[in-house]
């Protein structure tokens, strides 16, 4: 008989010393979140791969979404967004989930990517180019959100003008805002991406991604219009907050550990590696999306339950002591290969390479320009966002130097 462990209500602040206790305890435990939905929580390396991975497990927010009422104390749950943003593949089962991303993956190849460096690398310089020495800057706000919304936005053929609108709109949607505010990012967002596709689907084939998107078949099959907003809108919003917040907590891990910054600095050509033990010590995702048992499911000693939602936590599974040595300690030359910041298994994030390639321009040209940066702000008084799922500061204060 498992024992319901309420998670405190400033979990999201300090989310890794009450990992560290449900980890020493098993592998998975029967957990109330902060908003009073009943999961079970998986916080240890091994179990968190098969919980990723097992067929037994679904995330068909559609058929398993009935089950945030069951276990939820929150009136309010189990509100879902429009159905248009809602029908992607994070949200799907195979086939479904293979069509789409058999179909997406047409687009978004390994080499259109990489294309991307000289233009990645020229909107990160026009951003520095922007500061000075001296200045007392928030570094989200100058530069690690402008540079990978500018990136997704020209990728889908967005204008930039709209990025502070979808800024407000994600965080609405991912934070614990009201339903009521939920409901209205939704819809703007929705209508917004809605009127894009269809121009986009109306004008002639070019070699622009999104274009490419719309325009991809294969053997005859193609995205529907309502499947294309939903894409738009997880490519928007998770093309964006994941390197935010991967830029964002890096920065704040090296400001913490000055003799790590030295290496870089001393070492620039190590940062490409690096990103792999950022992505490991404190990447942009904590719990991973929805899913939940479609049977019963081992999970090293313990079984969890058919019909229970089952919450992985990346953040925690990376800081696994069975898996990494030392996990708490932030060592840039370290071998992170193998961490889970990015998902495993057929919901690995598509998006992946790009987030790379932008967090290797981001931190190699901040270095090099600002290479004496500090803190501007006591560690302990900077706030992490009010979500389970984003793990990311509110706000980072630098002094520029």
């Amino acid at each position: 008989m498992t024992t319901l462990t309420q998670l405190p209500d400033d979990y999201v602040q300090n989310p890794h010393e009450v990992h560290d206790m449900l980890r020493a305890e098993g592998p998975v435990q029967e957990v109330r979140m902060p908003r009073g939905l009943k999961v079970w929580l998986v916080t240890r390396y091994d179990e968190a791969k098969i919980a990723l991975t097992d067929p037994r497990v679904s995330k068909n927010v559609v058929e398993g979404g009935r089950l945030m009422q069951v276990h939820s104390t929150d009136p309010a749950a189990g509100r879902v967004l429009d159905d248009s943003l809602a029908e992607h593949m994070l949200n799907m089962d195979p086939p479904h989930h293979t069509r789409l991303r058999k179909l997406v993956t047409k687009a978004f190849t390994a080499r259109r990517v990489e294309k991307m460096r000289p233009r990645v690398e020229e909107i990160s310089a026009e951003l520095i180019a922007r500061l000075n020495d001296g200045d007392v800057v928030d570094l989200l706000e100058v530069f690690a959100f402008p540079l990978p919304i500018t990136v997704i936005c020209e990728l889908l053929g967005i204008p930039i003008d709209n990025r502070d609108e979808f800024r407000e709109w994600s965080n609405q949607l991912l934070t614990f805002g009201t339903t009521e505010e939920v409901q209205a990012a939704g819809a703007a967002m929705a209508g917004f991406l809605y009127q894009h596709v269809t121009k986009v689907q109306a004008a002639e084939p070019d070699d622009t991604f999104f274009s490419a998107l719309v325009h991809a078949t294969d053997s005859g099959d193609s995205l529907s219009t309502e499947e294309l907003v939903s894409m738009a809108f997880l490519l928007l919003v998770a093309g964006h907050e994941t390197t935010v917040n991967l830029i964002g907590n890096a920065v704040f891990a090296l400001l913490n550990n000055p003799e790590q910054l030295q290496i870089l600095k001393d070492k620039p050509e190590l940062i490409p590696a690096s990103t792999e033990e950022f992505l490991r010590l404190e990447g942009p995702i904590n719990v991973a999306t929805f899913r939940y048992t479609k049977e019963p499911l081992e999970l090293g000693d313990v079984t969890v339950p058919a019909d229970e939602i089952l919450m992985v936590s990346l953040v925690a599974a990376n800081r696994d002591p069975e898996r990494y040595e030392n996990p708490d300690q932030l060592d840039v030359t370290r071998s992170a290969q193998g961490h889970v910041a990015f998902g495993h298994g057929i919901h690995f994030c598509l998006g992946a390479p790009l987030a790379r390639l932008e967090f290797d321009v981001a931190l190699t040209q901040l270095l090099a320009r600002f290479p004496n940066l500090t803190l501007a702000a006591e560690p302990e008084t900077l706030a992490w966002r009010d979500s389970t799922l984003i793990r990311g500061l509110h706000t980072l204060p630098v002094r520029l130097a």
